[in-house]
């Protein structure tokens, strides 16, 4: 049923690994990952198949795995200080932006959020994606996390998407959670993790900390529940998801 497609691209979310390899085998194709946002109407980077140069019989290398491609013709993709704007060296961790003529003039009717996400660097206009990330020395892009997706405990910067990562291989599939950040009166924030399972916290909890994963990255709560926050696009809404781990806590008396 794939025969006649030449080029299947995932975006709006991470691929994984097993899914990726999961495809191939059964469909005999590779996915190539992207990237992009709406208002950047909407890729802004893809990877594409290698390719032979016919004259000199060189591979030109057109995807590198783990990256979300090379920014597309008359796209700009940089990385910057998030406070500065200052653009960061080579495989240096900073905030992306993408400019070009695809990028909107803005949210209609709201000059306030759009000034908030809307930069000028050296006359050119680009949108500040919240999207943490780095680019090589070939020029593929690279997304490590998102900069709301962090809880700081103790000091520490900890990423919710590599605490999901790491949780994954531990629980699974199976049940569907989603890690957020919460108010902590002796930390300042803590972990806490929503999800939709028939196993009670104590079961979870056991098999965490069972696991290899550093006790930074262990959630403080385990918050069953019926269904996640979702957003209509389909993705997991986190803003959702931690506003109702602050009010089930709250509900616990665990402010």
């Amino acid at each position: 049923m794939f025969q006649s497609v030449r080029l299947i691209i995932a975006g709006a979310e991470k691929l994984k690994p097993e899914v990726k390899e999961a495809f191939k085998l059964k469909f005999g194709h590779e996915i190539y990952e992207g990237y992009g946002a709406t208002e950047t109407a909407p890729v802004a980077a893809v990877n594409t198949p290698n390719i032979l140069d016919p004259e000199t019989l060189k591979e030109l290398t057109f995807n590198r795995i783990g990256s979300v491609g090379l920014p597309l013709p008359g796209t700009i993709i940089k990385i910057v200080n998030p406070d500065t704007l200052e653009e960061l060296p080579v495989n240096e961790d900073g905030l992306i932006v993408i400019g070009g003529s695809q990028v909107m003039k803005g949210y209609l009717g709201d000059p306030d959020k759009t000034a908030e996400v809307i930069c000028e660097i050296d006359g050119i206009r680009y949108y500040k994606t919240g999207d943490k990330g780095h680019i090589d020395e070939a020029g593929f892009v690279f997304i490590t996390d998102r900069y709301s997706r962090f809880a700081k405990i103790g000091g520490e910067m900890i990423s919710l998407g590599s605490v999901e990562e790491n949780i994954t291989r531990v629980l699974g599939d199976e049940s569907p959670f989603c890690a957020v950040n919460v108010p902590d009166d002796k930390k300042g924030e803590a972990i806490a993790l929503l999800i939709k399972t028939e196993q009670s916290p104590a079961e979870i909890m056991e098999a965490l900390k069972q696991s290899d994963l550093i006790p930074l990255m262990l959630p403080t709560h385990i918050l069953p529940v019926e269904t996640l926050p979702m957003l209509a696009s389909g993705k997991a809404d986190f803003k959702g998801a931690k506003k109702m781990a602050v009010e089930i806590l709250a509900g616990n008396g665990e402010e």
